[in-house]
Order: structure tokens, then sequence, then C-alpha cells
């Protein structure tokens, strides 16, 4: 993808916090600059988005909850991809529940990624990760 060149005058505090963010993340400032920025353009266009740090990096969340919008979709296909029936499950308001829909409408790639990402996980790997968890078999 091409990009374009953007200059743009920051407080010389802000350019200090900026540094020391794109250090800890491994990524130039520049490349975070631009992350910066698709997010918020992404947040001012879909209602009830944000995005925050995971265990997969960055990834889009509905406001206010612990749902990151790919689980929303991950239970969407149980119930017939219906966005009623996934607000009923969550107990959340309709308009809420939409606006994952929406960003995933809009974002068909990235989504099913991250469902791909979270199917192709297994115990083994988990007990990388929680070194305590036991598995239990239920008859």
């Amino acid at each position: 993808m091409a990009s374009a060149v953007v200059t743009a005058r920051i407080d010389p505090g802000d350019k200090s916090r900026l540094a020391r963010h794109a250090r800890r993340a491994g990524r130039s400032e520049s490349d975070l600059v631009a992350s910066f920025i698709h997010e918020a353009l992404e947040q001012k266009e879909f209602a009830f988005i944000e995005f925050r740090d995971s265990p997969l990096g960055r990834q889009p969340y509905l406001k206010g909850s612990r749902l990151a919008v790919w689980q929303v979709m991950h239970l969407a296909k149980g119930h017939d991809h219906d966005p009623a029936k996934v607000a009923d499950y969550f107990e959340k308001p309709l308009p809420f529940i939409q606006a994952a829909f929406n960003y995933a409408e809009a974002h068909p790639e990235e989504i099913a990624q991250a469902i791909a990402d979270h199917e192709a996980i297994d115990f083994e790997q988990l007990k990388r990760t929680l070194p305590g968890i036991e598995k239990v078999s239920i008859r």
C-alpha cells in the first residue's frame, strides 16, 4: 500500500512521549503516529469502537466492555449472524452490538483472521501461557 507524508507540529513533551512509546513498541515514531491516526479515524467512523492493546496486538473492542469485535462475531456464528440474538445473549443494547457488526462488515479479513487465530489455539499452547492450567473431562 502506498503511503502519504504528512507534516505536523507537536509539543516537545509529546515528541518525547512519542519517542518513548515507539521505543517500547519496537516501532518507528512514524509508524506509531500512522497507527494512532488510523485508529482515531476508525473510532470517529464507527460508533462504540475503541482500540486496545491485547496479547494479540491492538484490537477493536466495544467501548466500555471486555468484548473484542472478533469475539462478538465469533459468537454471532451460533446465533444466525443476527445482531438482535447476539444483543440478547450479551444483554446489551442492539445498537451497541450492531456496532461490532458494522465494523466487521467494513473489515472482514481482519475479523476473520482474528477468529482463525483464536480457533487455532489448542491446549498445548494454553499450557505454555497458563502453566497452572488443568484439563478437565466431563462425561
